[in-house]
């Protein structure tokens, strides 16, 4: 729908790839999001038996979704076979940005999980708060689009200089601007 009738640019590369390509590390922050935020309440009986660190609930919830984003890893490398892309050296940078997704999400799903443990209406609310999240991120259009005044604004979201870079080390777009890293 956005490549095709929106015409969104992606910066000359084939649109499912571009998307595919970002969709990748969104799908593990988002998913631990809402696996994390929610493991202190559904998990209630464990932490009120057994006296062990809390932390080990959201960061087990967190590293479960290593397993989905290595099989999407092998997908995305037969999408960019069928498209003829070869990656480039760059692509040793992945392990890098795939640590700096998960200390994303571990930063924030720690203060969702402890939100919601005090607060239980907050675990409702974080799937909405990942789309609008995903929107407010170069997922499904390139940085590009984003007016040249309101790119400084743009970059304070972490997770554009993380998925520009995956698009660089995957794909071989441009760097990112370093303000976004």
């Amino acid at each position: 729908v956005f490549g095709y009738w929106i015409e969104l640019s992606s910066d000359g590369i084939p649109y499912s790839l571009f998307a595919y390509t970002a969709l990748l590390p969104w799908t593990f922050l988002a998913k631990s999001l809402e696996r994390s935020g929610q493991c202190i309440v559904t998990e209630s009986n464990l932490v009120k038996k057994v006296y062990f660190p809390r932390i080990i609930l959201p960061l087990a919830a967190t590293f479960a979704g290593m397993i989905d984003f290595v099989m999407g890893l092998f997908i995305l490398i037969g999408m960019m076979i069928w498209y003829g892309i070869v990656p480039t050296m760059n692509l040793v940078v992945v392990p890098i940005l795939m640590v700096c997704t998960i200390i994303i999400a571990l930063a924030v799903s720690l203060w969702l999980a402890a939100l919601n443990a005090r607060y239980r209406d907050i675990g409702g609310t974080i799937p909405l708060l990942s789309q609008l999240w995903m929107y407010a991120s170069p997922v499904v259009y390139a940085v590009s689009v984003i007016p040249e005044q309101w790119q400084p604004l743009y970059r304070l979201n972490p997770m554009v200089g993380v998925i520009e870079c995956f698009r660089w080390s995957l794909l071989g777009t441009p760097f990112p601007n370093s303000a976004s890293i």
